[in-house]
C-alpha cells in the first residue's frame, strides 16, 4: 500500500546516493515531505541479493535510531526484529562472569541485524509512490552547480538525472565527497587505528542460545578483546578485536586454538574447535577507519550524511545511531526554515559537525574502557557512584553513557557535561578521602594505639585503596604528599 505524502506544492527532485541504512532512511524522510525521491544504490538490490556483501559487525539500536525511525513510523517493527540488551556481561579469564549495567532499569540497547534492517528501510521507501529506487547505478560525476549526476550501470549504460539537491550517503569512501575535496576550504582526515575486526559465530544448543541473550558480552584483555552480540535465530555474532600484527602471528589452526585457550577459554566450547579452526581464516581481519570533515555541504546542492560524512569506529555503538540522527535533524532544520536549502545546509553543518566530531573521538575512547577498564575495580566503583549520584540528582549528575545512548543531548554537550561532573566527582572523592584521613589522624593522635596493632589493617587498608585504581592525579597527590 502506497503512502500519501505532502504534495500541496511543486516537487523538487531529491537524488540519494548510496542505499545503505542512512540513505535508505533518508529516502523516507524525503518522500514524506513530499519530494520527487531517487534513491541510487551502486550494488544489487540487497532483498534480491544471494549473499550480502559488505559490512556485518552487528549494530546496536539506542534512543537516537528510534527516535528517526519512531518519525517514520517503522520503530515498533524494527523493536520486534531485535533483542534487547539490558547490560554488559564482562568475562573475566578465570570463566568468572560479572554484569555491569547500561543504566536505570528498563533502560537498555537492542541487538540487531544489518542486513535486515536495511532490507526493511528498503521496503519501507517503496511504500511511498513519490520514491524511485533505482540499483546497480554507479556514480560517475556530479556537478556542484547544477546538479546534474551521471551513473554507469554494470552493462557500460549511462543515466543522468537533474536534482535539486544531492544527499550523499554512500559510506565512508563515498564517492560524493570526493567532490568536495575539489572545493576550497574543505577540511578532511582518515584515520585507521592499528586494530582489525574478525567475526566468529556461537551457534545454538538444543535450538537455545549457549550464553544468557539479554546481555552485550566482553572479554577484556588489556590490549585486544573479543564481544558476542545475540541475534534471533539463537546465534552470538562473536568479534574479535586485536592489532594486526597479533592477527598475523596466528598462522596455523592449533595456534589458534592455544591463543584461545590463554585468552578465551571459556569461548572455546561455545564456539566449537573445529568451527574455531576454520572460521579464524575465512576471511582476513578487516581494517576500522574514522572519517571527519567539515564542512557537509556545497552550496545549497549536496549534503554529506551518515558515514559519508562522519565514519566512526564501533566502540560506542553509535554510528548508525548517529547517522539516523542525521536523518531527523536535517527534517528538524527543514521545518525550522521552510524547507529552503540555501538556509538549511549551512545550519545543518553548523549544527551537525561539532556532535559528529565528539562521537568520533568518544568511539575511539571507548575502545579503551571496553578492553581494559572494565576490568578495573576503580571504573566499577565510578560507575557505582555516578548511580548513587544520578539518581540523587537526575539532572545534574547524568552518566555519559545514559547521555549518548539513551537521550538525544548533543554529542558535544554531553562530552562537556561529562569533563564537568567527572571533575567534580573526583575532587570530591579526593575530599572526602582527604577528610577521611585527616579523621583518622586525629583519632589516631588522640588515641594512640601501639604500632604492631595498626599496621597490618593499615597495609590492607592500602592495599584495598591501592586495587581501585585512582585517578592518576589521585595517585600523584598521595605519592608526593607521602614523601615530603
Amino acid at each position: 500500500m502506497e503512502k500519501s505524502t505532502d504534495s500541496s506544492k511543486k516537487k523538487k527532485v531529491v537524488a540519494v546516493v548510496g542505499g545503505g541504512l542512512v540513505g535508505a532512511l533518508n529516502a523516507c524522510f524525503f518522500a514524506k515531505r513530499g519530494f520527487d525521491v531517487h534513491l541510487f544504490e551502486s550494488r544489487d538490490d540487497i532483498r534480491q541479493a544471494k549473499i550480502v556483501k559488505g559490512r556485518s559487525i552487528n549494530l546496536s539500536l539506542s534512543h537516537r535510531g528510534r527516535q528517526s525511525l519512531k518519525h517514520v513510523g517503522i520503530e515498533e517493527k524494527i523493536i520486534s526484529q531485535g533483542i534487547p540488551m539490558h547490560a554488559r556481561m564482562i568475562h573475566s579469564l578465570n570463566g568468572v562472569q560479572s554484569p555491569i549495567p547500561y543504566g536505570k532499569k528498563g533502560q537498555y540497547i537492542l541487538s540487531v541485524d544489518r542486513a535486515n534492517l536495511n532490507k526493511e528501510l528498503l521496503t519501507e521507501a517503496e511504500t511511498y509512490a513519490n520514491n524511485k529506487l533505482n540499483f546497480d547505478h554507479k556514480l560517475q560525476d556530479w556537478s556542484a552547480e547544477s546538479g546534474l549526476m551521471t551513473f554507469i550501470s554494470p552493462d557500460g549504460s549511462r543515466k543522468q538525472i537533474e536534482a535539486d539537491l544531492i544527499v550523499g550517503c554512500d559510506g565512508a569512501f563515498s564517492a560524493v565527497r570526493k567532490q568536495f575535496l575539489r572545493q576550497s576550504r574543505f577540511n578532511y582526515s582518515q584515520t585507521y587505528i592499528p586494530h582489525g575486526y574478525m567475526e566468529l559465530t556461537m551457534p545454538p544448543v538444543n535450538g537455545e542460545f549457549v550464553m544468557k541473550p539479554n546481555f552485550l558480552h566482553i572479554w577484556p584483555r588489556n590490549t585486544f578483546m573479543m564481544i558476542a552480540l545475540p541475534n534471533l535465530d539463537k546465534t552470538f555474532t562473536c568479534t574479535l578485536f586485536m592489532p594486526f600484527e597479533e592477527f598475523e602471528k596466528i598462522t596455523k589452526g592449533d595456534e589458534v586454538i592455544t591463543f584461545f585457550q590463554k585468552y578465551f577459554p571459556d569461548a572455546i566450547p561455545l564456539i566449537g574447535v573445529e568451527a574455531l579452526k576454520i572460521d579464524y581464516f575465512r576471511l582476513p581481519a578487516q581494517a576500522m577507519v574514522s572519517v571527519k570533515c567539515s564542512p557537509y555541504h556545497i552550496g545549497d546542492k549536496c549534503v554529506l550524511m551518515g558515514d559519508a560524512a562522519h565514519a566512526v569506529v564501533p566502540f560506542y555503538g553509535q554510528g548508525m545511531n548517529a547517522g539516523f540522527e542525521d536523518c531527523i535533524v536535517f527534517d528538524e532544520i527543514m521545518e525550522q526554515f521552510n524547507e529552503d536549502f540555501s538556509a538549511v545546509l549551512p545550519e545543518y553543518t553548523r549544527v551537525r559537525v561539532p556532535d559528529n566530531h565528539a562521537i568520533a573521538d568518544l568511539a575511539m575512547y571507548n575502545y579503551v574502557e571496553m578492553r581494559a577498564h572494565v576490568n578495573t575495580k576503580w571504573f566499577r566503583f565510578r560507575k557505582n557512584v555516578d548511580n548513587i549520584l544520578h539518581f540523587l540528582m537526575p539532572k545534574t549528575i547524568i552518566p555519559l553513557y545514559t547521555m549518548v545512548t539513551f537521550t538525544r543531548i548533543r554529542y558535544h554537550e554531553a562530552v562537556n557535561h561529562w569533563h564537568w561532573q567527572d571533575k567534580v566527582i573526583n575532587r570530591s572523592l579526593l575530599f572526602a578521602a582527604t577528610g577521611a584521613i585527616l579523621g583518622v589522624s586525629v583519632l589516631l593522635i588522640k588515641n594512640p594505639q601501639p604500632i604492631n596493632k595498626l599496621s597490618i589493617p593499615t597495609e590492607k587498608m592500602w592495599n584495598k585503596l591501592a586495587a581501585l585504581g585512582p585517578p592518576k592525579y589521585l595517585a600523584t597527590f598521595l605519592t608526593s604528599n607521602c614523601s615530603n
